[in-house]
């Protein structure tokens, strides 16, 4: 079965990588800026809803989705405690390799496979993220079938299920192809996330790339949209 994503949905998902990581340069959001964020957002009167709802729905026009991409640790540390703080529900989505070891990191970069599991016992809501986040457009079809059905077979044998959304790596125009597409729905997915709005790839669910630029000036425009033809890598 698949989900076709609801045409330009009417809700907001953003999509953050790591909060407090410097090393992860563009990406990188501080914590004080996270905090804010959100809070910016709910005193602009937004209801923040599971990502999953706005798939489903399309969302209303004050309804925001927070997801994390690559399932960094300070996902954990520093993003975890304000969402819990402010009560609000989101997601996020591990590189499966990356937090079984098989990386080069340090190991206080990535989530581990118990950390993944404090996460999922607070009510957050996970997804693939591949096996290795290659960029799907420099890859042949059996390394794509690895990156999807290898780490979702992973995520069953770690956590005990096999997650059914899959956020793309990068998640550009360029970045997924309809083969991609296909090999993703015979390997389970049943949703497939971009990190893009209107430049994003056919039958994705949009999401708004939020980085360490966004001061209180910027991510307000951000949520009106006014940045929804803009892509990162492209």
């Amino acid at each position: 079965w698949w989900i076709t994503p609801v045409g330009q949905a009417i809700g907001r998902i953003l999509c953050y990588h790591s909060i407090g990581q410097s090393e992860w340069g563009v990406n990188d959001v501080t914590p004080e800026q996270f905090r804010r964020q959100l809070e910016t957002a709910l005193d602009a009167g937004f209801n923040f809803v599971p990502a999953s709802e706005i798939v489903r729905t399309g969302g209303g026009p004050k309804d925001l989705a927070i997801t994390f991409d690559d399932g960094l640790k300070t996902v954990l540390t520093n993003a975890a405690p304000v969402l819990k703080d402010l009560d609000l529900p989101w997601m996020f989505f591990p590189v499966s390799d990356w937090s079984d070891g098989r990386h080069t990191f340090s190991e206080d970069t990535v989530l581990s496979w118990h950390d993944i599991e404090t996460l999922l016992a607070t009510g957050a809501e996970m997804g693939s993220h591949s096996a290795t986040h290659p960029q799907f457009n420099h890859i042949e079809v059996n390394q794509m079938v690895d990156e999807l059905a290898g780490s979702r077979e992973l995520f069953a044998k770690r956590l005990g299920f096999a997650p059914e959304t899959f956020a793309i790596p990068f998640g550009q125009s360029g970045n997924w192809s309809e083969e991609a597409r296909k090999l993703a729905q015979e390997a389970g997915y049943s949703t497939v996330y971009a990190q893009a709005e209107e430049t994003r790839p056919q039958n994705t669910v949009a999401r708004t790339f939020v980085t360490k630029y966004d001061g209180d000036f910027i991510f307000n425009a951000l949520l009106k949209g006014k940045f929804d033809s803009w892509e990162e890598w492209f």
